[in-house]
C-alpha cells in the first residue's frame, strides 16, 4: 500500500514534536551517570577492617560407632544405641530439628593375606549426628551425655555467631578509614595532595567458623564430668579497594 506524501508530512511532524520530550526523559537518566576521568592522577588503595565478636552458636558432630560379624547385627546395635543418644540430648532440651542426621555409613572390614582373597571379617556402621546448639553453656553437658548414652566419636566442634551484620558493617568503616589513611600518605610522599573519594568496593564476606577438631573415640568411663569448653572470639573480617582523586602539588 502506498503512503501519501500529505501522510508522509503529518507522521514527520509528530515525530518531531516527540522528539524533545523523548530527549527530556533521558537526560536525568543520563545526569545520574556521571563519568570518572581516568586519565586525572589517582590513587588505589586496599584495606581489611577487623571486628572481634563473640559466638553463640555450636555446632557438635556425634557419631556412634558400632562393630559386629554381620551387617544387620552391627546396624541394629548402632540403632538401639543412636537412639538412646538422640532421647538424652531430647531431654537436656535440645529441639527435633537441632538434631540431624549427617552421615551413615556400613562398610566391610577384611583381612589380607599374601597369595588369597580377602576374607570379611566383619562390618562397622557409622552414624553422625549434626547438633546445633543454641546454648554455649550447654556444650560439654551435651558431649558428656551423648558419650554416656553409647556415642564414642566426637568428630568437630564449631563455634559461630548467628549475627554478625552489626559487625560486618563496623569492620566496613575501619577499612575504609584506614584506606583513606594510606592514600593520604601515599599523596603526601607524591608530592600532593588526597582528593575526593571516587570509588569503593567491598569485598564478599564469609564468616569463619571456629573449628575445633577432635577426630577421637572416647568410651563413657573416659568422659569427664562437665567437660569444659571455651568458645573465645570470631574476627569479622572485611577487605575493600578503594579509588581516590590526587591532587599534584604546585611546582
Amino acid at each position: 500500500m502506498d503512503i501519501s506524501p500529505e501522510l508522509t508530512r503529518k507522521m514527520n511532524k509528530s515525530l518531531l514534536a516527540l522528539s524533545p520530550l523523548i530527549l527530556l526523559h533521558f537526560a536525568p537518566l543520563m545526569a545520574q551517570q556521571p563519568a570518572i576521568n581516568m586519565s586525572a592522577p589517582q590513587i588505589l588503595v586496599g584495606a581489611r577492617g577487623e571486628v572481634k565478636v563473640s559466638p553463640d552458636r555450636a555446632n557438635i558432630q556425634i557419631s556412634v560407632q558400632t562393630r559386629a560379624a554381620t551387617a544387620a547385627a552391627a546396624a541394629a546395635e548402632n540403632a538401639t544405641k543412636q537412639k538412646a543418644v538422640i532421647d538424652a540430648l531430647r531431654q537436656l532440651g535440645l529441639r527435633a530439628n537441632d538434631i540431624s542426621t549427617a552421615g551413615y555409613s556400613v562398610n566391610p572390614e577384611q583381612r589380607y593375606e599374601a597369595n588369597r582373597e580377602p576374607v570379611i571379617v566383619g562390618y562397622t556402621v557409622v552414624n553422625t549426628l549434626s547438633v546445633e546448639v543454641r546454648d554455649l553453656t550447654m556444650v560439654g553437658r551435651i558431649i558428656d551425655t551423648a558419650i554416656s548414652r553409647g556415642a564414642n566419636v566426637v568428630s568437630s566442634l564449631t563455634f559461630y555467631s548467628s549475627n554478625t551484620e552489626a559487625a560486618r558493617r563496623e569492620a566496613i568503616g575501619l577499612a575504609i578509614q584506614r584506606a583513606r589513611l594510606d592514600a593520604e600518605a601515599a599523596a603526601r610522599a607524591a608530592g600532593g595532595t588526597l582528593g575526593g573519594l571516587l570509588e569503593v568496593n567491598v569485598g564478599a564476606y564469609f564468616p569463619p567458623p571456629r573449628p575445633m577438631d577432635f577426630g577421637v573415640r572416647v568410651t563413657a568411663a573416659q568422659a569427664a564430668p562437665e567437660t569444659p569448653i571455651n568458645p573465645g572470639e570470631q574476627t569479622v573480617t572485611v577487605d575493600v579497594s578503594t579509588r581516590w582523586s590526587f591532587v599534584p602539588g604546585s611546582r
